[in-house]
């Protein structure tokens, strides 16, 4: 599997890039054949964002960003809510379908 960093005139330390790597290895573990993920770090004064794409054949990209005040808990955010769309897609159709009508009737 492939995974591109993108810095846009942000220094992000190798410590933080590793972390970045096993979350989205430890991700993909999950999801059904992940070809690449895309990684940007960007900051704009304070706030620091972190955005992580990532690709499988035959499925919709699967998109997650946070920001936060440093790289680390915007990262540790980003990797969860791309760990609830993982989650998401290994539920079978009929049980997707009955959590709809159970939010539905609620």
């Amino acid at each position: 599997m492939d995974i591109v960093f993108h810095g846009r005139g942000v220094a992000v330390s190798d410590h933080m890039r590793q972390r970045a790597i096993t979350g989205v290895r430890k991700l993909t573990e999950r999801s059904d054949r992940a070809v690449d993920a895309v990684i940007r770090f960007e900051e704009d004064g304070p706030t620091r964002r972190v955005e992580i794409v990532l690709h499988a054949p035959r499925h919709r990209r699967l998109v997650a960003e946070a920001q936060g005040r440093y790289f680390g808990p915007a990262l540790k955010a980003a990797l969860a809510r791309l760990s609830i769309q993982v989650a998401a897609l290994k539920r079978t159709v009929r049980a997707r379908a009955a959590r709809v009508r159970a939010v539905a009737h609620a």
